[in-house]
C-alpha cells in the first residue's frame, strides 16, 4: 500500500483529518528545510510538500514567488531536492512527501530519470499546477510505473470537467479553495458545501482544501467540508519573515502545532 493511501486509511479509522504543510526547499537553505521538515513532523503535520525553486512559478503568489527567488539564489539543484529527501527518509520519516513543480523541471530532468529518482528518494507523488489533465498522456503512465501519484488538482470553477478530472486520479484530490494565486487570504467566497458535492458524485478519494487557508480559525472552519487541509504561503511567509534560520524554524513549529490543534 502507497503512503499516501496508507495514511488516510489510517486518518479515517481515527476519525482524523489531515494536515499537509508546504516549505520551498533550499529556503533559506537545505539544512533549514530539512529541520523545518522534522519539525513540522513533530508537531503534527501528516503530509510534506516540497516546492522545487523555479524561475517561473506562476501558480504561486508573491510570498512564494520570493522563496523561490532566494532559493535559486542558493543554488538548489533538483539533485540536491533529491539528495535532501533521502536524508529525511533515511532519519525514519514514514509521512507521505511530495513536490510541487512545474513541468519543464521534469521535463528538463527527463522524464523517467526524474520519476527514477522520485522511487529511489522516496517521494510519494507529485502536484504540477502548469499541467493540465489533457497533457497528462506522457506522464501519468511513467507515475504508475514508478509508483508515484500525480495529484489531480480541481477548482471551483471545473464543474462539467471534475467527472473528467477525476476519474483516474491516485492519492488524494488537491481542491482549490478559490481562484487566482496562492497566498494568504482573509476569506473565502467559495461554496465549499456544494464544490465538495460535485466532486462527491465522481470520487471517493480523500479530498484536501489549499490556496490560501492561512490560519488555525480558517482550518477550523473548512475541516467539516473535507478530508483534510493544505497550508503553504502562511508557513512560507514565516520563513521569510524569520531573522535567523533557527527562528524560522522556531516560528513553524508553533504555527503548525497551532493549525494541528484547530483540526482536532
Amino acid at each position: 500500500m502507497k503512503r499516501i493511501e496508507k495514511l488516510f486509511n489510517a486518518l479515517k479509522s481515527a476519525n482524523r483529518k489531515a494536515l499537509a504543510t508546504f516549505v520551498t526547499a533550499g529556503d533559506p537553505d537545505l539544512n533549514t528545510t530539512k529541520e523545518l521538515v522534522r519539525t513540522m513532523i513533530a508537531k503534527g503535520a501528516d503530509i510534506i510538500e516540497l516546492g522545487i525553486p523555479y524561475s517561473d512559478p506562476i501558480a504561486e503568489g508573491p510570498v512564494i514567488q520570493a522563496a523561490n527567488v532566494r532559493a535559486m539564489k542558493n543554488k538548489i539543484s533538483v539533485a540536491d531536492v533529491f539528495k535532501l529527501v533521502k536524508e529525511v527518509r533515511s532519519d525514519g520519516m514514514e509521512a507521505p512527501l511530495l513536490f510541487l513543480l512545474y513541468y519543464n523541471v521534469v521535463f528538463q530532468y527527463g522524464i523517467d530519470r526524474f520519476l527514477t529518482a522520485c522511487a529511489e528518494s522516496g517521494v510519494d507523488g507529485l502536484i504540477i499546477p502548469d499541467l493540465p489533465f489533457e497533457e497528462q498522456g506522457e506522464l501519468k503512465p511513467q507515475c504508475i510505473k514508478y509508483g508515484v501519484d500525480l495529484i489531480t488538482m480541481v477548482s471551483p470553477v471545473s464543474e462539467e470537467r471534475i467527472g473528467k478530472l477525476v476519474k483516474n486520479a491516485d492519492g488524494f484530490l488537491y481542491c482549490v479553495s478559490s481562484l487566482g494565486v496562492t497566498g494568504v487570504r482573509t476569506s473565502f467566497q467559495t461554496d465549499f458545501g456544494k464544490f465538495m458535492k460535485q466532486i462527491e458524485a465522481y470520487s471517493s478519494l480523500p479530498k484536501m482544501i489549499g490556496f490560501g487557508v492561512s490560519t488555525p480559525e480558517q482550518v477550523k472552519s473548512l475541516k467539516e467540508f473535507a478530508d483534510g487541509v493544505i497550508v503553504g504561503s502562511a508557513i512560507v511567509k514565516r520563513v521569510g519573515d524569520a531573522a535567523t534560520p533557527e527562528k524560522a524554524v522556531k516560528e513553524v513549529g508553533i504555527f503548525v502545532d497551532e493549525l494541528r490543534n484547530s483540526l482536532n
